[in-house]
């Protein structure tokens, strides 16, 4: 009896333990041929949540144009002068909304002297500016027509969630040199992989390739750590897009460009612009970023695809975020 007893106490347990699950409800979609297995599958719960946590916050309307220009008004105004003052002061009150809701214009501006460049973030921000542009006319190939604006990577913080330093190389530890790998790290998923495959292939340009063009013995520059270091990168994608392998790849030949999704382009794309990013635009701020804001090797955070994405395959769900903000489209 007592068995029997123990037994139903456990299976009560049990069912009220699962009666706190709930099946996700799923949304799948063919990326590829029939047949293939090329889907991917979606919990809605978790894709409605980023979007409502990342939901790009509210702004007053467009203004209408004419008045004077910002740069006939204020000092010192280098990319935005052109702009008449009602539209420069709606763009300034986004940017603040979009990077420092908490600071406000003191994140930028020191004291009452608007025009100084004493504060780094200013400088900062102004090559950020710079940065959007740059991608609204130039990463079209990626981006497509949605764009981009400072809230795409920020989301009301100061400093991105998703960015990354170069990582330190583990020499003369107990158990020998790692040889950057083999070390617990979310960005291969702990998987026992390079841990920065970023500095050489989204700072640098290191070649993204586990096969060979040529047949062995000669001629092959494919190494063994090379193809493990493209590997950790690419579960940096999964990861960041929320998506498995067969978003861009086809499984039966993951070479093979022809029997791949249009996806696989795009993501190329995509790694050709974050590479002009760093190497443009981010790396260099290390000489304008305070100690604080570097990484253990001094360099500045840089951006991986992580940084817009957020765990979506389109960064804030596919939405066009660029159309009323003209000045950031670029030239």
């Amino acid at each position: 009896m007592r068995f029997l007893q123990a037994h139903v106490i456990v299976g009560l347990g049990v069912a009220l333990a699962l009666s706190g699950c709930e099946a996700p409800p799923p949304e799948s979609v063919q990326q590829g041929f029939r047949g293939t297995g090329m889907v991917q599958v979606d919990n809605m719960k978790v894709v409605d949540k980023i979007m409502t946590d990342t939901a790009m916050p509210a702004l007053p309307p467009a203004a209408p144009g004419g008045g004077p220009k910002a740069g006939d008004i204020y000092q010192n105004v280098q990319l935005l002068g052109d702009l008449d003052i009602a539209s420069f002061t709606r763009l300034m009150t986004a940017l603040t909304t979009w990077v420092a809701p908490d600071q406000g214009c003191a994140y930028c501006h020191e004291g009452a002297d608007m025009a100084s460049d004493a504060l780094y973030t200013k400088v900062v921000a102004r090559r950020m500016i710079e940065m959007t542009r740059f991608i609204n006319s130039g990463g079209h190939a990626h981006v497509g027509e949605t764009g981009v604006t400072c809230f795409t990577c920020h989301r009301g913080e100061n400093v991105p969630a998703t960015t990354w330093f170069s990582n330190v190389e583990e020499a003369g530890v107990f158990a020998g040199n790692r040889a950057g790998q083999n070390a617990p790290s979310p960005v291969p998923q702990y998987a026992s992989l390079p841990v920065d495959p970023f500095t050489d292939m989204l700072d640098g340009e290191a070649a993204i390739r586990v096969a060979t063009n040529s047949a062995l013995p000669r001629g092959n520059t494919r190494n063994i750590k090379d193809t493990e270091a493209t590997y950790a990168l690419m579960m940096h994608l999964s990861e960041a897009l929320d998506v498995n392998c067969t978003y861009c790849h086809n499984t039966r030949a993951f070479y093979n460009w022809d029997e791949s999704p249009p996806t696989r382009v795009t993501a190329w794309h995509g790694i050709q612009m974050v590479r002009a990013l760093n190497g443009d635009y981010v790396s260099p701020l290390a000489e304008v970023l305070p100690e604080h804001r570097l990484g253990p090797e001094g360099d500045a955070p840089k951006v991986n695809c992580g940084t817009c994405h957020q765990g979506l395959p389109k960064p804030m769900g596919g939405a066009s975020v660029i159309a009323e903000f003209p000045a950031l489209q670029g030239d």
